[in-house]
């Protein structure tokens, strides 16, 4: 999806709730401290890919290291280069600090349920988007369920959260920030 369809799916959403949910959820991902603190596992069969590929594009253009997702695999191959060689071994050392992000379209399986129960006793913040699993989002500190045959796709949802995630929060010009100001100072105005 490119930012072209990133945009219009954004438009057909605007009064739905969807756009809130996503910017709620890509502000937590922001607020991983440090780079390599960003986890992203998904199912045995089916890892989030696409996603890392977002959420590191994300993390590039708007100048957020700590958004560039370390993607954690189920099965990495010993002679994976070392990036795509981290295993669920890593979920054990998540501390405070460290976000693990889950993606399960389906119920997730017990062995993901319990190293993502590990890892929020640890203090790692637990974020997921997922199909709508009872547990998964039970764990979870934010989740966003996507039900199938609902309005936005499993894949949209990822790319509203990874796009949200990146944007730059732009502070208020001089004049807003003076406006404020001069409302603080002056109080409220009552006429008769």
């Amino acid at each position: 999806m490119d930012s072209g369809s990133v945009a219009y799916l954004r438009e057909l959403l605007a009064e739905t709730g969807w756009l809130d949910r996503a910017r709620e959820l890509g502000v937590a991902l922001r607020a991983t401290r440090s780079p390599g603190g960003l986890l992203l596992v998904g199912a045995p069969d089916d890892e989030p890919w696409h996603l890392t590929a977002h959420l590191s594009d994300e993390a590039r253009f708007a100048n957020l290291p700590q958004l560039a997702p370390t993607l954690v695999r189920w099965a990495p191959p010993a002679d994976a280069p070392a990036h795509l060689r981290v295993g669920l071994e890593r979920l054990e050392r998540a501390a405070k600090g460290e976000t693990l992000f889950v993606l399960s379209e389906r119920q997730a399986p017990v062995p993901l349920l319990e190293r993502v129960d590990d890892a929020r006793r640890t203090g790692a913040t637990i974020l997921a988007i997922e199909g709508g699993d009872p547990e998964l989002a039970g764990l979870a500190h934010d989740a966003i369920a996507v039900p199938s045959g609902g309005l936005v796709t499993f894949d949209g949802a990822q790319h509203l959260v990874s796009a949200a995630a990146g944007e730059v929060e732009r502070r208020p010009g001089l004049r807003a920030r003076l406006a404020r100001l001069l409302d603080k100072v002056s109080g409220p105005q009552f006429t008769d």
